[in-house]
């Protein structure tokens, strides 16, 4: 259970600013928009303020609880990165390594040129696809569920959507993405895409571990996170928040059933680019890990030194996702924000309008999860709810400009 830990006043926040994050999105849901949330906000170490309201499930009237189940969708990205830094720390890969040295499927790819999806012309590409490709989104590769572009439409075409197919294992997935062309040569662009599900393959083949088996011996049993699991079982089924969609006529929120319930089920694909289910408190955890340079409760995950590492801009140019993206999907915002290894880290505040630290960095997850650790103000803040897709409302932009607006130290 999350509950305040020291005083906000002595922590540099003004009371009624933090009073006013509640009063803000209360209103999304009274107006229907959002169904509940909970959200932490922390500072050197302490819990300033948590709260929580609203609905797990809307329509029966389920109140949000302190032990919610949240889908975190993308905000399982970051915790595979974390994974594959791990491994790269015992010195199992350089971070210029050819992913095809363990997964030979990616050998010899070839580039999208022109034409359509079912008719595409394609050059053999010229850079093979690194490790550090995975890490900051500029492998190359792309995202079925988003169909910007025609090699989506091939994702698409695959069966791959928000979910993969369901007969699909991690390995089956990635000789299927092999044989598809790349939407760019790799390090020359930014795309949102299954980068980090590669990942988690690579993971499993360098580790000689099962995803799930790495996570739960390496990372959730060291930091606590006994609540952090794949899918829900019949016993912890009245804790999973219920997943929503704005309705098409009056935009308030709507169950979204297809994929909500897929939480109840055993994947057969463990995707380490969205497939976990997790608590505030779980997260919270791992956000605090993270704060303090890879370190919690005498457990420590990775050095402070691979900590910093990870966490600045690593786009070719140190350019900024405005700059070099070739996709309009992202779970940040673009100008001013970089791309670390597993992170968007803010450049520059200024450019894209919203506060934040220099050097914050952080991420979010389809259904509107957000969160965000700036190491300047020692600082973290996690949102979850659960709507469909993350831009219907400007939570995130709102959530920082609220959240600095209360620091006054």
């Amino acid at each position: 259970m999350m509950e305040r830990t020291a005083d906000p006043a002595q922590l540099g926040f003004d009371p009624t600013r933090l009073d006013r994050i509640d009063r803000h999105f209360a209103h999304y849901v009274d107006s229907g928009r959002l169904p509940g949330w909970q959200l932490v906000v922390t500072r050197r170490g302490e819990v300033a303020h948590a709260s929580m309201y609203g609905y797990l499930k809307r329509e029966e009237r389920v109140p949000v609880r302190p032990d919610a189940l949240w889908r975190l969708f993308a905000m399982t990205k970051p915790i595979t990165s974390v994974a594959a830094m791990m491994l790269w720390e015992r010195g199992l890969f350089e971070l210029t390594d050819e992913i095809s040295r363990w997964l030979p499927e990616f050998a010899d790819m070839r580039v999208y040129n022109k034409g359509s999806a079912r008719r595409p012309q394609t050059l053999p590409a010229t850079e093979p696809i690194r490790v550090w490709h995975l890490l900051t989104h500029t492998s190359g590769l792309a995202y079925g569920f988003l169909q910007n572009t025609p090699v989506d439409e091939m994702y698409g075409n695959e069966g791959f959507d928000l979910y993969p197919p369901a007969t699909h294992t991690l390995r089956d997935a990635c000789e299927v993405w092999a044989r598809l062309p790349l939407l760019f040569e790799p390090g020359t662009a930014w795309a949102y895409s299954v980068a980090t599900d590669v990942l988690g393959r690579l993971v499993e083949v360098v580790s000689g571990e099962t995803l799930d088996g790495f996570f739960a011996e390496r990372i959730f049993g060291h930091l606590g996170m006994a609540d952090t699991r794949w899918w829900v079982e019949e016993a912890d089924k009245e804790r999973l928040a219920g997943l929503y969609a704005p309705h098409p006529v009056d935009g308030h929120a709507a169950h979204a059933d297809d994929v909500g319930r897929l939480a109840l089920m055993k994947p057969n694909m463990l995707s380490g680019g969205h497939g976990l289910i997790s608590t505030a408190t779980d997260y919270h955890r791992f956000t605090q890990m993270l704060l303090r340079g890879g370190e919690l409760n005498g457990e420590r995950l990775l050095s402070s030194r691979t900590v910093d590492f990870m966490t600045r801009n690593h786009l070719p140019g140190d350019a900024d996702l405005g700059r070099l993206s070739r996709s309009d999907f992202a779970e940040t915002a673009f100008e001013g924000v970089g791309f670390g290894l597993g992170f968007a880290v803010v450049d520059d505040p200024v450019p894209g309008r919203v506060p934040a630290g220099f050097g914050a960095y952080g991420w979010g997850g389809v259904a509107s999860t957000t969160f965000w650790v700036d190491p300047a103000e020692e600082l973290t803040a996690m949102f979850f709810t659960q709507l469909m897709p993350e831009n219907a409302y400007p939570v995130r932009t709102q959530l920082r400009q609220l959240v600095y607006s209360a620091l006054v130290d």
